[in-house]
């Protein structure tokens, strides 16, 4: 039942898009959404397939959801500037977590200081990933897109770390309410994921790594998002090659 709600809401968010907008954009926002479960793979390096897809955080199904949060502001999920509910895929996180996402940050046992992590194992049925990974990205007033390279690279370790051959990956920069650079943040996690995956290639040349390969990164992006994001994709996959 939980799952069919994280769908439903997924669902609404294409359809609701075009309404939290200002009628003089209402138009040329239209043509620039997509449907949701759309998916495409921008390219392949290293054997890591780089697919990008317009779905929310709860539902995709995944071994591992990366998501990443924000120092814990009073309501900063839930209040404006961040994204309507509806449209708000952290919001997402939390309910079907039973408000966990906040209350942790709240109480201070998980700050969202920038690059730090903590790994939740949520019960079978509550989200579409069998295992969550928060990220913090620091004070929300200081976000650089810069940042976003680091927290790439731990997405990955991680993933390496867990023995996962794929993991699915959520900014929620946009949720927060941050205007942040849509193509460069995505390039930028590309370029950390790829560069921690070679490091682990090189300490393999080396004897010094056991980990399992990774077959497939999912950067998950919402209806309005879907194409620039895959630019900054491709621009990533480019330098890299």
């Amino acid at each position: 039942m939980k799952q069919l709600q994280h769908l439903f809401r997924s669902l609404l968010l294409s359809t609701l898009v075009a309404f939290t907008l200002p009628a003089a954009s209402l138009a040329q926002t239209a043509t620039k959404t997509t449907a949701l479960g759309t998916h495409t793979v921008w390219g392949t390096v290293n054997g890591i397939a780089i697919e990008g897809m317009v779905q929310g955080p709860s539902a995709q199904i995944t071994p591992l959801q990366v998501a990443c949060v924000f120092e814990y502001t009073e309501g900063d999920i839930y209040n404006a500037p961040a994204l309507p509910a509806a449209l708000n895929g952290m919001v997402h996180l939390d309910e079907a977590l039973k408000g966990l996402i906040t209350d942790i940050r709240k109480s201070g046992k998980f700050e969202g200081h920038a690059y730090e992590t903590l790994l939740i194992t949520p019960p079978a049925g509550t989200l579409g990933g069998r295992q969550l990974l928060l990220i913090g990205l620091g004070n929300r007033n200081t976000f650089n897109a810069e940042l976003m390279v680091g927290i790439g690279a731990i997405a990955t370790r991680e993933a390496l770390r867990l023995g996962v051959d794929s993991y699915s990956f959520a900014s929620d920069i946009k949720d927060a309410g941050i205007d942040s650079p849509t193509a460069l943040v995505a390039e930028n996690v590309t370029k950390g994921a790829i560069e921690a995956y070679r490091t682990d290639l090189w300490l393999k040349d080396k004897g010094m790594s056991s980990s399992k390969p990774l077959n497939k990164i999912t950067l998950l992006a919402g209806p309005a998002f879907f194409e620039v994001a895959g630019q900054g994709i491709q621009q990533a996959i480019t330098n890299l090659k």
